[in-house]
């Protein structure tokens, strides 16, 4: 029997093209989730009036192999999502409450956690290492990772380094097969678990690079890399706002390559010069505004 992917939308289908039973039965899953991962099947057959066979049906159509194993999926779908299926409702202070400031604050409180937390010794050897490599990569998978990667090359290149970000898994153990002991690789993972991105830096390994990570402390890249820059990505529980932990991470990118450019002095200045003629040349003739952003 097919195991199912994602109950909670089983559930969902079942309730607009399910049989009658199966409709009523789904309705009264989705309303009262809590209730049903620890019911009898003879008090949700009671509290839905069906026959105790019929929910054992409605298990399986579901893809399940009856009521115990269908419990067992719907216990894991409210660990797992559980805040966003059903969510308290938003308060009237809290509906009112500046969107900006909202933001602003929980920005500030991720970088500060993060600064608080770093160690500044290891990031300046980071980006001493990364000032005299031959050549840098930066890997990243998902949203805020291969984010992460992309802008550390928007930055580096700037400073004359020769970098490359690549987000593609398949393409991240290709470039890391081709790594030398000039090689340094950069890898972010929130998480710490992005496989890829573990397979990367063990490749890149096999052939002298230097490895990097960006990661949660005692994660599996975290294990495989060389160097560790411990990040711990912490949210504040409010699901409607996107993660702050973005601006934190972004703020350790920030270091890193500041470090570098100071590292590797005024022979950064020549490149920067470049870009600000060019830019302002093609663009708007205003000295204020920032460096090819």
């Amino acid at each position: 029997m097919k195991t199912p992917a994602d109950i909670i939308t089983r559930l969902q289908l079942i309730l607009q093209d399910g049989t009658k039973s199966d409709r009523k039965l789904a309705g009264f899953v989705l309303a009262d989730l809590d209730f049903v991962s620890k019911a009898a099947i003879s008090e949700i057959a009671a509290r839905v009036g069906v026959s105790e066979p019929t929910v054992t049906r409605f298990c399986r159509n579901l893809g399940c192999e009856g009521l115990r194993d269908f419990k067992f999926y719907l216990a894991q779908a409210i660990a797992i999502g559980g805040q966003y299926l059903s969510p308290e409702p938003l308060s009237r202070d809290a509906r009112e409450q500046r969107i900006a400031s909202a933001i602003t604050e929980a920005a500030i409180s991720a970088i500060q956690r993060a600064s608080e937390n770093l160690d500044m010794t290891t990031l300046v050897a980071v980006a001493a290492r990364i000032a005299v490599s031959g050549n840098v990569l930066c890997i990243g998978s998902g949203g805020i990772s291969s984010m992460m990667a992309t802008e550390m090359q928007n930055r580096l290149f700037r400073l004359g380094v020769s970098v490359l970000a690549q987000i593609d898994g398949q393409l991240q153990r290709m470039y890391a097969a081709v790594a030398t002991p000039d090689t340094t690789l950069i890898a972010f993972s929130v998480s710490g678990y992005a496989r890829s991105v573990i397979d990367a830096v063990q490749v890149a390994q096999q052939y002298g690079a230097t490895t990097i990570a960006i990661t949660p402390p005692d994660s599996a890249l975290a294990k495989a890399a060389d160097t560790v820059l411990h990040f711990q990505s912490l949210e504040d529980g409010n699901i409607y706002k996107p993660t702050s932990s973005r601006y934190a991470l972004l703020s350790i990118v920030d270091m890193i390559v500041t470090s570098v450019a100071e590292t590797r002095g005024p022979r950064v200045l020549e490149n920067l010069r470049r870009i600000k003629q060019s830019v302002n040349t093609l663009k708007v003739d205003d000295p204020r505004l920032p460096l090819g952003d």
